[in-house]
C-alpha cells in the first residue's frame, strides 16, 4: 500500500474523482475505516437504489458523525439529490467517487452547490513510490498502483490488457456510450498515435473510418472517463504568433503503450521521447493537484516549431521545462528555452534529460529526470528558494 500524497478535507464532504485503477477505493478506505461504504459495482445495492434512490438513508448508521462512502456515484445520480438532502437536514457527511464524469454531465446531477469539495486522484507519482523507483518499469508499464504492489505480484502487461478491456466492456459498452465498440476500439488505436502530438481530429477521424463528429464524440467519451486529456498552448501576454491546436495525452503511459498498435507496418515515431515527456506530464498534473498548486499547465510552440514541452503559470512563479532523453545537452537543446526567457525574463528555466548529472547552464536548471519527479514536490512549490 502506497502513502499518497493527496489530503482531504476533515468534517467535511467531498467528491473524489479519477479513471478506475487509480486506487480512490482502497485510499478511501483506508483513511476512513470505519465509514459506511456503499458500493455501487455491487448489483444488489445498485439495483435498489436505482429503483428506489430515497432509500439511501436505510444504508446510513444513525449517528451523523461517521462518514458515508458511495463509491462510482455516476452509477445512480438521481442520488446526489438525497445526498444533499441528507447533508442538509441530517447532517451527515458524504465521499462521493466517480470514474465517469459523463453521466453526472449528461444528467445536469446536483453537484451540492459548494458544500462538497472537488479532488482528482492520479496515478501514482515517483515521490509516492519512493527511491527504489524504477524507471525503465515506470516507461514500459506506467503508474498505476496495482502495477507497483509488490504483494500483488501480478503480470503488468496482462493486467494492462485487461485493464483496456474493462474499460471498453464495461464503461463503453454497458453504459451504452457508443453503439459501434469495434468502431471506438479502432478510433483507440488511432488516436494512440496523437501521443504528445498537436491533436487534428479531422485526420484521427479519417484514419479510424468515422465522421469527424462521431471523432469528436470519441474523444469527448476519453476525456469524460479522466483516461486523456488536452493540454492547451500558453498565450498569456504573448508576444509572437503561436500554434492554436491543443496537445492529446493518455492519462497513464502504461496504458498508452497497451493501446498503441506495435505492428511492423505501423506509423514510427520517437518512442521513448514520447514516452518521458507523457510521463513528466503525468507527474505535473498529479503533484499540482495533489498538492493544490493550482498552476496552470500549458505547452508554448511557434508557428515555426520553436517549442518548450511545459509552461507552469502560477502566482507568483513561471516555470518552462524541456524534457530530454538524451544524455548530453547542447545549445541547440535549449534554443526553445532561450526563446521563451526572452519573451518572459521573469521566467525560471528547467530541462528535465537522461544524464545523470544535475547542471547550470546560463541559469538553466539541467535535472537527471529521475531525480526531478522524485523532487518534484519541492521544485514546484511558490515558496521554492532560488
Amino acid at each position: 500500500m502506497f502513502k499518497r500524497n493527496i489530503e482531504f478535507p476533515k468534517n467535511t464532504s467531498f467528491f473524489l474523482f479519477g479513471p478506475r485503477g487509480t486506487g480512490k477505493s482502497s485510499l478511501i478506505k483506508r483513511n476512513y475505516p470505519d465509514s459506511t461504504y456503499i458500493d455501487l459495482l455491487n448489483s444488489s445495492n445498485y439495483t435498489k437504489l436505482l429503483a428506489q434512490p430515497h432509500k439511501l438513508s436505510e444504508f446510513l448508521t444513525k449517528s451523523s458523525d461517521i462518514p458515508v462512502v458511495i463509491d462510482e456515484v455516476q452509477r445512480i445520480p438521481d442520488l446526489l439529490n438525497e445526498v444533499h438532502h441528507l447533508i442538509e437536514n441530517q447532517g451527515f457527511k458524504f465521499i462521493l467517487t466517480g470514474s465517469n464524469a459523463r453521466k453526472l454531465r449528461t444528467t445536469q446531477a446536483n453537484l451540492l452547490a459548494g458544500r462538497a469539495f472537488k479532488y482528482n486522484l492520479h496515478p501514482l507519482t515517483f515521490g509516492e513510490i519512493g527511491s527504489n523507483v524504477d524507471l525503465q518499469k515506470v516507461l514500459k508499464f506506467g503508474l498505476l498502483p496495482t502495477i507497483h504492489d509488490r504483494n500483488k505480484n501480478i503480470d503488468a502487461q496482462k493486467y494492462l490488457e485487461s485493464y483496456i478491456q474493462i474499460y471498453l466492456e464495461e464503461e463503453i459498452l454497458q453504459e451504452g456510450l457508443t453503439r459501434n465498440l469495434s468502431n471506438f476500439a479502432r478510433f483507440l488505436e488511432v488516436a494512440s498515435f496523437s501521443q504528445a502530438q498537436q491533436l487534428n481530429v479531422s485526420a484521427v477521424a479519417r484514419d479510424s473510418a468515422v465522421s469527424r463528429k462521431v471523432a469528436e464524440s470519441y474523444f469527448q467519451i476519453l476525456y469524460d472517463l479522466l483516461i486523456a486529456y488536452e493540454l492547451p498552448v500558453f498565450k498569456k501576454h504573448a508576444k509572437r504568433s503561436l500554434v492554436s491546436q491543443n496537445k492529446f495525452y493518455f492519462f497513464d503511459i502504461g496504458v498508452y503503450s497497451t493501446i498503441k498498435p506495435k505492428g511492423l507496418l505501423d506509423k514510427k515515431q520517437s518512442e521513448e521521447g514520447t514516452l518521458l515527456e507523457s510521463l513528466v506530464l503525468q507527474e505535473l498534473l498529479a503533484t499540482n493537484s495533489n498538492l493544490n498548486l493550482q498552476y496552470d499547465i500549458n505547452y508554448w510552440r511557434t508557428p515555426k516549431g520553436t517549442e518548450v514541452d511545459f509552461i507552469l503559470y502560477g502566482k507568483s512563479r513561471l516555470l518552462a521545462i524541456e524534457v530530454k532523453r538524451k544524455t548530453n545537452i547542447t545549445s541547440k537543446d535549449l534554443r526553445g528555452l532561450r526563446a521563451f526567457k526572452s519573451d518572459y525574463p521573469m521566467s525560471e528555466l528547467f530541462v528535465f534529460y537522461g544524464g545523470d548529472k544535475e547542471l547550470n547552464i546560463d541559469g538553466i536548471k539541467v535535472i537527471p529526470i529521475k531525480k526531478a519527479l522524485l523532487n518534484l514536490p519541492e521544485i514546484l512549490k511558490e515558496d521554492h528558494n532560488n
